[in-house]
């Protein structure tokens, strides 16, 4: 039997996606607030979801119960950075939610973060982005198993190179850490729902790759989103190069 098709919806412009998208979180989270229900949020950081989190902390609504899962953080010296640069900064500059909690995977014992998610009942959505130029998604580059949990991972100079884009705040690949702690692909499949964020005309390859696979193909990461049992792709008209634009719903 063959997989089904991961639907696809296509928006104008980064910030129409990140309008319907927040519309699409802030729908499932009071579904789960009126079954008085905690709300798991995964989330990335960079360029691609700061749209969604903008547009969210317009609305303002009650989050609560909502736990932000974040996917990553680079390593220094083995430990957390703390930089500009670093993915806690990224969290404190653009997601100011009222989220009740934010969780990181910690580095001196990763695999806890599986069991920590699986003890507060699974990841409800998972929004994912892709490396523009070798499909990683959060610090999995290309060769990442299937079944891969979190854990700490060599930062392939490709993912580097692309984090330098994202973060010109590195000043150079010299400072672009080498390491990181990131979940895995199995906890990504693993989550209730996922959305793969697709913005700007440097996501072109990536889109046409995941649109080419069925399944998870290890040589471009980001194609884990056809493993999960609820799933879509929001890219915007850059991205898909697309003729005819969706307009959010």
């Amino acid at each position: 039997m063959e997989a089904a098709v991961t639907p696809l919806r296509v928006f104008e412009t980064p910030e129409s996606l990140g309008e319907a998208l927040a519309d699409e979180i802030i729908a499932r989270v009071a579904a789960a607030a009126r079954q008085g229900k905690r709300f798991l949020l995964g989330g990335p950081t960079g360029r691609t979801p700061r749209p969604v989190y903008a547009a969210l902390a317009r609305r303002a609504p009650d989050l609560r119960h909502v736990t932000l899962v974040m996917m990553d953080e680079y390593l220094v010296q083995g430990v957390w950075a703390s930089e500009p640069w670093s993915c806690h900064s990224f969290v404190r500059q653009h997601v100011t939610l009222g989220v009740g909690e934010i969780w990181f995977p910690d580095p001196a014992d990763p695999s806890a973060y599986d069991a920590r998610i699986a003890d507060a009942g699974g990841i409800d959505l998972f929004l994912l982005a892709s490396g523009a130029t070798d499909g990683h998604v959060a610090f999995n580059s290309t060769g990442s198993p299937r079944d891969s949990r979190t854990r700490i991972v060599p930062l392939s100079e490709q993912t580097r190179r692309d984090n330098l884009q994202t973060s010109p705040s590195f000043g150079s690949l010299e400072n672009v850490p080498r390491s990181g702690v990131t979940v895995g692909i199995g906890t990504i499949a693993e989550a209730r729902e996922s959305i793969m964020m697709l913005t700007g005309a440097s996501k072109r390859l990536t889109f046409q790759r995941i649109l080419a696979a069925s399944g998870y193909d290890p040589s471009w990461p980001a194609t884990v989103i056809h493993e999960c049992s609820e799933r879509a792709i929001f890219a915007d008209a850059a991205a898909a190069d697309a003729n005819a634009v969706e307009a959010p719903r």
